[in-house]
């Protein structure tokens, strides 16, 4: 039966509504719902796929436990899985105390799930050690705005973005981390061709592009520009002054720290020209209306609290918040990090917005809870919970729907720890997480598509959603496996008021219990329900009992939540990232993300498509710094410091400015023989957030000595061994025994498997063959093509029955691997020239696939530009479309293109405009 459900999308905090396409209770199809006020229909190329990733490939099924290291995980029955894991918690508890567990949870839960946790730790263990992934993201966005406006509470609203006049993006790259955010500036843009966006970022980003002022700033010095900006807007008389004596405070003090920060002393600082800094400033305090969006660039610092601050500063030193297009605009990293701030789902915080510090807070948790009293001591934050578990400190961590063993900084140490611990339970939906090597009780968890609860994005509008779908296997629902384990636990602890705490039989009831909590609290919801989130859909808090709506923007009133109604200026100084660069690690490596992959990949990383627009980790570094080096782009090099390396390809980028370097974070061990990029990255952390300083490390990059290569691209079978997934997993088996490797998938409805690897010397033929038959390409010696040169220790075989293409090994030389990428990829989606797309590899031209040649035969047509990156559509296959009378309709109609995210209409409108201006000219025979 067909049927179509309501949800929203599980990647980035925008919030993107969706609708779940459903056949015999599996899903087929999604599409952006145009009734969700977040994207009004609108996705991104993930979001647009989420449905290619609910199968049950990968997904962890049943519960597995191993009762000793040395012994795999077996399948069990779920009671004995939960009663295992309660006596082994009990009995670390008893003898230890409760602060030697914790548990690390995951800004991807749903409210309902981080509620139950929360009260699992804080209300029945007595242990304030429950923290959460979003400590890595959005824990400096906290603390910045509890500092300054007095609560964790984002002024602004999205269409915030379409009123205002300067559009200030400062260590952001929404064109890629939030597309459907990006897509509103791009509108904002267009309806309003004054409208200035400065955007501030150490790389020309994809985002910076659009930019009609780039300032790339050294990285770690956003104080020092802020104060900067703020000292011309003083010196210029752009601040508001009544606005300050009437709604602030600690604003003189500030005034002092800003003095010594004139444009010419942090155009030093930040390696910027003053004129910019004069510039920008000037947009900011002469605009009507100033937004400011900012991300990881603020808060993945060691300062990156007072980051915040110091850009909420130029907002209140100017007036410039609490009104349509104005106010400090934080963009949330996870889709539901807001949701667990919103239950204190951190270890410093508690329900409803409440600090741990606060004994009035404390007691009225207890109060609602029925409790005498919950834990004063403060719990461990992320990377020191992980530090503890090393020590032996904490002796058993529950993780559950997040992979520390790819995301925490310092992967040596967090691999050591997790492999220290008595006991760890991973609580996933996926069974082959990095992380999954360390567990010693898996527990399989629904997922998207699977789950009812509620969630909230960054605006602070929280959407009920409902399953669409089962999940397979015995999987069950986060909230349901915590309570199952709590229940349990409690009875072994003998803490008599378990049921009390824990009576729950569906998510409504922990949502009522949240909601109840909330009341006469900054971000109170007790005017909201799970029916009138159905009827009216998703709304913004607050919303309070009474009200017939949320409210879009927060401080219209000039009244904040501190203890004197005023916002606070903080006094805020400059200081350089931790760790600097010296001789040794001459390059500062940023981290970042890309458009089509999330996190650690664990589901992006099973949809081919996915990998179309970057199939592998690159280095990026300024031209300069690779000819220093004596480097050319597809080079493979060691990226190294004192915590650990990895071998990557570089590419060349001039959006870099020299000494500096950029490698995206989603790479861990499942794709590459390494950690990634965490294995560089230091666990120094903010001294108010505790959020670890990703983004920044010191490193040296040298040429890696491996002089023989190999590539193995494979088209996957429809299933079997050599399905697309199967394939990869098999594939990973050989990632140890390189220096270099790497392992991905690439086409579109059909996959092709691709491994790189890179070796100081070849590999024998023996050991080849073997991998030839692990990829199976050993088999058919009938069909194979073979071409050897053992002096120059060049060995390929590529397997081609009925003359097409299906597989091709290249060891010792590789130049030919991008264009037969393409060209197998070509034929795998059937692209033969019919349909305005690409020609496959004619039979005649497969001699061509062992050539030493790295452009494709002369006689091979180059595949057409893709003008669509979300359904994959070429230059040439609209062109054929419009040649035939097509409309941007039919278009729409027949390709999709342009109904996912939308970045393509500018240039559909175009070529289809062209086309009728072309069609109009032509002579009538």
């Amino acid at each position: 039966m067909h049927k179509q459900v309501k949800s929203t999308c599980c990647y980035c905090g925008v919030g993107c509504g969706l609708l779940i396409e459903t056949e015999n209770e599996r899903i087929v199809g999604v599409r952006g719902d145009p009734e969700h006020p977040a994207n009004l229909g609108r996705l991104c190329t993930k979001g647009a796929s989420l449905h290619l990733t609910a199968r049950a490939d990968y997904r962890l099924r049943y519960p597995e436990l191993r009762r000793s290291r040395e012994r795999p995980r077996q399948r069990v029955t779920w009671d004995e899985a939960l009663d295992h894991a309660a006596d082994r918690f009990a009995g670390i508890i008893s003898a230890h105390g409760p602060d030697s567990v914790a548990f690390y949870i995951s800004g991807q839960l749903l409210t309902e799930d981080y509620y139950v946790f929360n009260k699992l730790a804080k209300g029945l263990i007595g242990t304030n050690n429950v923290d959460t992934n979003s400590r890595l993201c959005m824990s400096s966005a906290v603390a910045g705005y509890k500092q300054t406006l007095g609560a964790d509470a984002p002024p602004c609203c999205y269409e915030d973005i379409a009123a205002t006049d300067c559009l200030l993006i400062a260590g952001a790259n929404p064109a890629v981390a939030h597309p459907i955010v990006f897509r509103r500036i791009e509108d904002a843009r267009a309806a309003n061709p004054d409208l200035r966006i400065i955007v501030i970022d150490p790389r020309r980003s994809e985002t910076a592009a659009i930019a009609d002022l780039h300032l790339p700033l050294k990285p770690g010095t956003d104080i020092a520009l802020y104060n900067g900006l703020l000292h011309v807007l003083l010196a210029e008389d752009l601040v508001d002054r009544d606005y300050i004596a009437a709604h602030t405070e600690g604003f003189a003090a500030l005034e002092e720290t800003v003095a010594a920060f004139p444009p010419a002393v942090a155009a030093e600082i930040c390696a910027l020209a003053e004129a910019e800094i004069i510039q920008a400033a000037r947009w900011f305090g002469r605009s009507a209306a100033a937004l400011s969006l900012y991300c990881q660039g603020l808060n993945q610092s060691s300062h990156g609290t007072h980051n915040n601050a110091a850009l909420i500063h130029l907002h209140l030193a100017s007036g410039q918040i609490g009104r349509p297009g104005a106010g400090p605009f934080s963009l949330t990293g996870q889709p539901n990090a807001m949701g667990g701030r919103e239950v204190g789902g951190l270890a410093n915080l508690l329900s409803a917005h409440r600090d741990l510090a606060n004994p009035e807070h404390r007691a009225e948790v207890a109060r609602l809870w029925g409790l005498p009293s919950v834990p004063a001591q403060p719990g461990k934050a992320a990377v020191e919970l992980f530090s503890a578990l090393k020590r032996g400190e904490i002796k058993a961590v529950w993780i559950a729907c997040t992979n520390p063993a790819q995301s925490l900084p310092d992967q040596a140490e967090v691999r050591a720890a997790l492999q220290a611990a008595d006991f760890v339970v991973l609580q996933e939906a996926f069974a082959n997480t990095d992380t999954a090597a360390y567990a010693d009780l898996m527990l399989p968890a629904t997922t998207w598509g699977e789950k009812e609860g509620t969630v909230t994005n960054s605006e602070r509008c929280i959407t009920h959603i409902t399953a669409a779908v089962p999940g397979p296997g015995e999987a069950r629902p986060d909230w349901e496996i915590a309570v199952d384990f709590a229940r349990r636990l409690g009875a072994r602890l003998e803490q008599p008021l378990t049921r009390q705490l824990f009576p729950y039989d569906k998510p409504e009831a922990i949502f009522n219990e949240h909601r109840e909590s909330t009341r006469g609290r900054d971000l109170d919801i007790t005017g909201l329900s799970y029916a009138l989130l159905d009827a009216s859909g998703p709304q913004q808090w607050p919303f309070p009992t009474g009200a017939r709506s949320g409210r879009q923007r927060l401080y219209a009133d000039g009244i904040f939540p501190t203890a004197s109604g005023r916002a606070r200026f903080v006094t805020v100084a400059h200081r350089p990232t931790a760790e600097g660069t010296d001789n040794k690690h001459p390059i500062s490596l940023l981290s970042g993300r890309l458009r089509d992959q999330w996190h650690g990949m664990s589901r992006t990383g099973t949809v081919a498509r996915l990998f179309n627009l970057d199939d592998e980790p690159l280095l990026s570094m300024h031209p300069a710094d690779l000819r220093l080096r004596g480097l050319a782009s597809g080079d493979v090099v060691r990226v190294g410091n004192g915590r650990g390396q990895v071998h990557v390809r570089v590419k060349a980028d001039d959006g870099l400015v020299r000494g500096r370097a950029w490698l995206p974070m989603h790479w861990g061990s499942q794709f590459m023989n390494s950690a990634g990029v965490n294995a560089l990255t230091l666990s120094a952390c903010d001294p108010f957030s505790q959020q670890p300083e990703l983004k920044h490390a010191a490193v040296a990059v040298d040429r890696a000595e491996l002089p023989w290569q190999l590539v193995i691209l494979r088209k996957a079978a429809a299933s079997g061994e050599l399905a697309a997934l199967s394939l990869l997993a098999r594939a990973r088996s050989l990632l140890p025994d390189f220096a270099f490797a790497s392992v991905g998938l690439y086409g579109r409805s059909e996959a092709l498997v691709v491994f790189r690897a890179a070796h100081g010397e070849a590999l024998p033929e023996s050991r080849l063959r073997e991998i030839d038959a692990l990829f199976g390409l050993a088999a058919d010696d009938a069909a194979a093509i073979v071409y050897a040169d053992p002096h120059r220790q060049i060995s390929k075989r590529a397997l081609a029955p009925g003359g097409k293409l299906i597989g091709i090994r290249l060891a010792g030389e590789t130049q030919a691997q991008s264009w037969l990428k393409e060209v197998m990829a070509a034929e795998v989606e059937g692209r033969d020239g019919n349909d305005g797309g690409d020609a496959a590899l004619d039979p005649a031209l497969i001699r061509w696939a062992l050539a030493p040649i790295g452009k494709r035969p002369g006689k091979l047509p180059q595949r057409s530009r893709i003008v669509c990156n979300c359904a994959d559509i070429s230059e040439a296959q609209i062109k054929a479309d419009l040649e035939g009378g097509a409309t941007l309709a039919v278009l729409q109609e027949k390709r999709k293109c342009g109904t996912f995210c939308g970045s393509c209409l500018p240039e559909l409108r175009q070529m289809v405009a062209s086309q009728a201006q072309h069609a109009a000219v032509e002579p009538v025979a």
